[in-house]
């Protein structure tokens, strides 16, 4: 090869191991500055909002989170409000007889004190009902949490794309599956 071709090819490698990379930087940019912003309301802290972005005519979406109880009594996240959506709904899914099933915590979802509690695809989440919009990747939403003891806290949550796995628990980065 001359050198020519040899910087050319370099070049255009780069370029495709760049592109290729492009959504796994976004969404690491997306996790960074979602993990970078806290909201407290009582002895409940939370971190780590996000949800993916949903299809045009999709009804539900899911929320994701982790809250920390600070305080010296259990309290229960029972709810709340996201932009766009007709309800929210604390939801659980758990293996019954090797079958994967959700249901709605109508009394909520306890966090005890000294507790962290991560809601997460595949175990607790949040159901935004009844969409009235699509979510968009990268414009982050607007919404609330209730607490049956704290009481209501508005929070923003990041919009990470269409099937996004869960955050590592190591540094909340999403990974982009390839």
């Amino acid at each position: 090869m001359t050198r020519m071709t040899s910087a050319a090819l370099a070049a255009a490698l780069m370029l495709a191991a760049t592109q290729s990379f492009a959504p796994s930087i976004r969404l690491v940019q997306l996790a960074q500055a979602q993990s970078e912003t806290s909201w407290r309301v009582g002895s409940m802290t939370i971190t780590a909002a996000w949800t993916r972005a949903t299809p045009r005519s999709a009804p539900v979406a899911g929320g994701f989170l982790k809250v920390t109880n600070h305080g010296n009594e259990s309290d229960w996240l029972i709810g709340g409000s996201f932009t766009g959506a007709g309800r929210v709904e604390v939801h659980e899914m758990a293996t019954d007889n090797g079958v994967m099933r959700m249901r709605q915590l109508s009394s909520g979802l306890e966090i005890k004190p000294g507790q962290t509690v991560e809601l997460k695809p595949g175990g607790y989440h949040l159901m935004f009902m009844e969409l009235k919009q699509p979510t968009v990747e990268g414009a982050p939403v607007r919404g609330a949490l209730t607490f049956r003891k704290a009481g209501t806290v508005e929070i923003e949550y990041s919009v990470a794309p269409i099937g996004a796995p869960a955050p590592t628990s190591s540094g909340g980065h999403y990974h982009h599956r390839h």
